[in-house]
């Protein structure tokens, strides 16, 4: 069946001053994900519904306010098996060479000296 609906953030034009991208999508009841591969990494919030969530050979079940997380690479699939609620996911997801060069510049930050203000009266 596949019938997802996916809303990805790129529409509100963040791309560049966000380290990741985001995405809700719906899975209608008794359905699931085509299986799924990318080089992201993938954190994810059950907003709706539980996942059942397969990677290799193993399933997870993810209740409505729980999280999953997905390495890159890693082949998924998210399966909703309620008869009638929408199962709702919330994922962000970005490179892990992005978030490398965010801690390192974060590093960087911290290393240099702090500024002092003065502060002085009228």
């Amino acid at each position: 069946m596949n019938d997802l609906r996916v809303v990805r953030w790129e529409q509100y034009g963040l791309g560049a001053t966000m380290p990741f991208q985001a995405m809700w999508y719906s899975v209608p009841p008794g359905d699931e994900s085509p299986i799924d591969q990318h080089p992201e990494l993938e954190l994810s919030i059950v907003v709706a519904g539980t996942a059942h969530v397969l990677v290799g050979g193993t399933e997870t079940v993810v209740p409505h306010g729980n999280a999953f997380l997905l390495d890159s690479k890693e082949a998924h699939v998210v399966q909703n098996r309620s008869t009638d609620e929408v199962l709702t996911v919330f994922s962000a997801y970005w490179y892990p060479e992005a978030a490398v060069a965010a801690a390192d510049a974060l590093a960087l930050q911290s290393v240099r000296p702090a500024e002092t203000v003065a502060a002085g009266h009228d």
